[in-house]
């Protein structure tokens, strides 16, 4: 495995060895302590730069072995560009492209300048700075055999140099919180599904009770004592049962009504009866990106003991198409006492939610419930991989979570939820019908999954276009992003603790 780094918090001097890191904004403007590394080197920063025709670019880099009048090895000039322009988000991408460019080599050691051109950093902009670095760190190769000639690498030792230590160290606890979570869910993630069955996943998020967390594993004979046949019709056609887990975090007020994350975790996902074509199906071990975000987030805020009351639970199972497997065409029974018509066996997320989404809002009656899901392909055609599709009952949440994605990078992008797509899914020998055709169909998902909220204050994203798969970015270069534990994180701390 590749090691993370370890980061630390010390004043501003020259280090004795190892990298040196400077900023540097437009034009090559450097801050107070480069310009003393400048002057220490005779100038080697400034005319290294001039030399490359540097100008400090935003996100620019400049990586300088062996300078002059230092006693470090080499030099990484990082650029800003125009500095007055960076938001929350763009602190902790310069802190991955920081960590992208660092040099190999058996000195591990790096020292970050934590400065702008007119100012240093801000706790709050250093501390993004070090989540920056940790999740560009973050590598999935635990099934990659080493050569047994290299030495395991030492895990890189990055001293950011502020002028108060003492308030970055105290504002990187509570963000390395949410480093800790997105990894969890990047893990989950990653995971082949011959390792990650529905037991298997229930066992790791079990493990939050090692921070506080409260758990409920339930098992299939109590899912049918409590209805939820639409989820345990998803999961039929499998050799391995499902499994619910129930995380309750109680950082609140005891009469504070929880906010609800509802996670679907489909371990691997073959389409059922109505296969999936062989092409990239091996993504399908993702369809559990929701889940995975959900106990991404109960980590983070259990980690940095959330002053919240949060409930997640999430619905594990796998599709398969096994000889008892569910058939289009039949008919199940939901725990809210409507009926669905299979029309297609991929079409099963949404079964597994629409009974979480119930037991749920009953059993706690939430302030908020948001369900996650790698739902539709549909979202993927409308936005990409750089939003995930957003559906809200409330205006007020709807825009409280698209503040949280600006400030976080995990962006949103409202989409419709109106009553002239019912039509859609409407069914003629049921209550409805689980698709709604090509058209519309992540809104159609979205109007399904409503069915079964009633009045409840809800949203649901779908996030099949940014938890898996997506394009690398300054903060993440595998398979599974994390994607959804920053928001939900910022969401519930900007709106919820008190």
């Amino acid at each position: 495995m590749v090691s993370l780094p370890t980061i630390q918090f010390r004043p501003v001097e020259l280090p004795p060895s190892g990298t040196l890191v400077v900023f540097a904004g437009d034009g090559m403007a450097l801050g107070e302590a480069a310009q003393r590394a400048d002057a220490a080197s005779d100038g080697f920063i400034s005319s290294a730069a001039e030399a490359q025709g540097y100008k400090g670019k935003r996100f620019s880099t400049l990586l300088a072995p062996l300078p002059r009048g230092l006693s470090v090895r080499s030099l990484l000039i990082v650029g800003l560009g125009d500095v007055a322009k960076m938001n929350e988000a763009d602190w902790a991408k310069l802190g991955g492209v920081v960590a992208g460019a660092l040099p190999s080599g058996p000195d591990t050691d790096v020292t970050v300048f934590a400065e702008a051109p007119d100012a240093p950093l801000s706790a709050e902009q250093t501390a993004d700075l070090a989540l920056g670095i940790k999740l560009r760190s973050y590598a999935f190769d635990r099934y990659k055999q080493k050569n047994s000639d290299d030495p395991e690498p030492a895990p890189r030792a990055i001293t950011i140099a502020v002028p108060s230590p003492a308030s970055a160290e105290a504002r990187w606890k509570a963000v390395e919180a949410i480093a800790t979570g997105t990894m969890a869910a990047r893990d989950l993630v990653n995971e082949p599904a011959n390792v990650l069955g529905p037991v298997e996943f229930a066992e790791r998020a079990a493990k939050l009770a090692e921070l506080g967390v409260e758990i409920k594993v339930m098992e299939p004979a109590e899912l049918e004592s409590l209805e939820m046949r639409m989820l345990l019709g998803v999961a039929q056609g499998s050799v391995r049962p499902a499994r619910v887990v129930i995380m309750e975090w109680k950082g609140g007020a005891a009469d504070a009504r929880p906010v609800a994350l509802v996670g679907k975790g489909v371990v691997f996902d073959t389409g059922g009866i109505s296969i999936k074509p062989a092409g990239g199906m091996e993504d399908m071990k993702g369809d559990m990106g929701g889940a995975a975000a959900v106990v991404g987030t109960m980590t983070a805020i259990a980690s940095r003991k959330a002053k919240a009351n949060v409930v997640g639970i999430i619905g594990l199972v796998e599709n398969m198409p096994d000889g008892n497997a569910q058939r289009p065409g039949d008919i199940v029974r939901s725990k809210s006492g409507q009926t669905v018509e299979i029309i297609n066996t991929d079409a099963e997320g949404r079964l597994v939610l629409g009974d979480l989404l119930t037991y749920t809002i009953e059993r706690w009656q939430p302030a908020v419930t948001i369900d996650l899901c790698t739902l539709t392909g549909a979202i993927i055609v409308a936005l990409g991989h750089y939003y995930a599709g957003m559906y809200a009952t409330d205006d007020a949440v709807a825009a409280k979570l698209s503040a949280a994605g600006a400030a976080t990078g995990d962006q949103v992008w409202r989409m419709p939820l109106a009553k002239e797509y019912d039509g859609l899914i409407d069914s003629k020998v049921a209550d409805m019908k689980n698709t709604g055709g090509r058209s519309a169909g992540s809104i159609t998902a979205a109007q399904f999954l409503k069915r079964f909220v009633g009045d409840a204050n809800w949203a649901h994203i779908d996030l099949a276009g940014t938890a898996m798969g997506g394009p690398t970015n300054e903060i993440s270069r595998t398979f599974g992003t994390g994607w959804g534990v920053r928001l939900l994180e910022r969401f519930i701390a900007d709106n919820y603790e008190g």
